[in-house]
């Protein structure tokens, strides 16, 4: 018994059409007792903003102002995370500093030329991050001197993943400060909670 079905509709796609991304929910307010899951950008559920190591510093910077983000991830041709650039890269000292010893203008500063390269970056396990809490997530990030942690899975080949990102700035603002207080303030809590 064969049953027949009706054609829908066709519409001709809009000028200026979007297309829906992945979004992710976070709790507004936590406590440094919290689980750590609850402060973690879930790749799974977020869109990685990213960068290629040729890119100038400038189109770098414009992608993180698009999307809202002061991080991006930089990936290899083979679209393997070759580093990190954040916009204290980008806003930091680190652009004069290169164009102090390599010349030339800031048009001439490619994204290799900031970014934390691979081999230097340290990362977090999930299977640590599942029992850990928001407060040894700030504690770890103290100890690393980063804005940012990335968080890896880890397969039966030892190749790892990178599942998740934790911002400070995101943190700080779940616990409820004001964005623009700094890690040290933030640190300070943790101290006085005793974590």
């Amino acid at each position: 018994m064969s049953r027949e079905f009706e054609i829908l509709k066709s519409y001709r796609l809009k000028t200026g059409s979007y297309f829906t991304r992945p979004t992710q929910v976070l709790p507004a307010r936590v406590s440094l007792s919290d689980p750590a899951l609850s402060v973690i950008t879930d790749l799974s559920k977020v869109s990685l903003v990213v960068a290629r190591p040729n890119a100038t510093m400038e189109s770098a910077n414009s992608k993180m102002i698009r999307y809202g983000v002061r991080m991006l991830v930089v990936l290899d041709s083979n679209d393997q995370v070759a580093g990190l650039l954040t916009a204290n890269d980008l806003l930091g000292e680190k652009p004069m500093r290169f164009l102090q010893n390599m010349g030339g203008t800031y048009a001439d500063i490619m994204v290799r030329d900031l970014m934390t390269s691979q081999r230097e970056l340290e990362v977090m396990k999930i299977d640590d991050v599942k029992n850990a809490e928001v407060g040894h997530i700030v504690a770890t990030l103290k100890k690393s001197g980063r804005q940012h942690g990335l968080v890896v899975s880890e397969g039966a080949d030892g190749k790892q993943t990178v599942c998740g990102i934790f911002s400070v700035t995101q943190i700080a603002r779940q616990l409820g400060f004001d964005v623009a207080q700094t890690l040290a303030e933030v640190e300070a809590v943790v101290v006085a909670s005793g974590n």
